[in-house]
């Protein structure tokens, strides 16, 4: 199939759009993409747990300024002031990060982003509220902030890989070796991450022992984050090269028509394989031309290779662009579009009959 000057017209032209994408621009440099999805609203349930928030506030000062004025009620009762400024903190923590999450996390057009930032935000709360309560119940907080950290110092050395894992959490946000909705592979462990917590990584299991199909398993796996310290992460939807090549192969004859068979493999792979492959291929070409790398071996069209097989047969290979969450799909759909075209023609193409093989 030969490409017309209009066609390398359009496909420069669609690389080049796919090139301005705020998201390939990030990947260029970090590999890091971003799902783009609709804003979302304002909910009534936010509004209403944002005003209840508020009006708690409102009773808690209310209530503080009663018995601050009811005859010694504080100097009786020490500790009830310090209980309403602790409560009033943590509602007033809690109150900014529903406020942070509705107005601004919420409204940032990357659900990948909003999730991280989610964590984040939860973690400085927590820290905040920890370190307020600590003030209002402690009035030599200093003391308080130093006896905590050696005990912390202490705990450190019994919890040491949780302490990792955290770190390996922070490397996670930082480097961005695989984020929520990537398929990957560490270790033993393969499948779509759903959840990065602070701990730990789940995984939705994808193949596994009981499929020979690259179909989710229903299992989930949980390995601590400390092991992408230690062990190479595979990720197979990385974002300026979201797909990966799969191949088909089939035993033929060797006096079957060769061309015949490499032209109908090639046209219908490229059917499936679609435009939007094809010119993201283009893109990966022009970096890798900026690397060592040879950017020649990188095809944007399916090849289709010859083989000698172990018996008295040939292979025809057939070699494509696939985003793995598709490859099984797409792997069925080929056999049967590839089966259906070449037995159309039985006297070009000589498949293994009976026990012929």
């Amino acid at each position: 199939m030969k490409s017309t000057p209009q066609g390398k017209d359009d496909l420069r032209k669609k690389v080049e759009e796919v090139k301005q994408d705020a998201d390939v621009q990030r990947a260029l440099k970090q590999a890091t993409p971003a799902e783009k999805r609709k804003v979302p609203v304002t909910r009534a349930r936010d509004k209403f747990v944002i005003g209840a928030q508020l009006f708690l506030l409102i009773l808690l000062g209310a209530a503080h300024q009663l018995l601050s004025q009811y005859g010694g009620w504080y100097e009786r009762y020490p500790l009830t002031r310090k209980l309403i400024l602790a409560i009033a903190v943590v509602v007033a923590s809690l109150m900014v990060l529903r406020l942070l999450d509705v107005y601004l996390i919420g409204r940032v057009p990357n659900s990948v982003y909003q999730y991280n930032l989610k964590r984040v935000a939860k973690l400085v709360l927590w820290l905040v509220i920890g370190f307020f309560v600590l003030t209002i119940f402690f009035q030599n907080w200093y003391t308080a902030v130093v006896s905590f950290g050696l005990i912390s110092l202490i705990l450190g050395f019994a919890l040491q890989t949780p302490i990792t894992s955290f770190i390996g959490w922070v490397y996670i946000l930082v480097r961005e070796p695989y984020r929520v909705g990537d398929r990957i592979r560490i270790g033993t462990a393969t499948g779509d991450v759903i959840e990065v917590n602070y701990l730990d990584t789940t995984l939705w299991e994808f193949g596994g022992d009981y499929l020979s199909t690259e179909h989710p398993s229903g299992r989930i796996i949980k390995f601590p984050n400390s092991t992408v310290l230690s062990s190479p992460v595979y990720n197979y939807t990385w974002p300026l090269f979201p797909y990966i090549w799969n191949e088909i192969k089939f035993q033929v004859a060797y006096n079957s028509d060769l061309e015949f068979v490499a032209a109908t493999m090639k046209e219908v792979a490229e059917q499936e394989v679609g435009e939007e492959m094809m010119k993201q291929v283009e893109v990966f070409r022009e970096i890798l031309a900026q690397t060592p790398v040879n950017q020649v071996e990188v095809q944007e069209r399916p090849v289709v290779l010859f083989r000698v097989g172990e018996n008295t047969w040939l292979e025809a290979i057939v070699r494509y662009l696939v985003h793995p969450k598709e490859a099984g799909r797409v792997k069925s759909r080929l056999i049967m579009e590839l089966l259906e075209r070449l037995n159309a023609e039985p006297d070009r193409v000589l498949f293994p009959r009976d026990s012929a093989r």
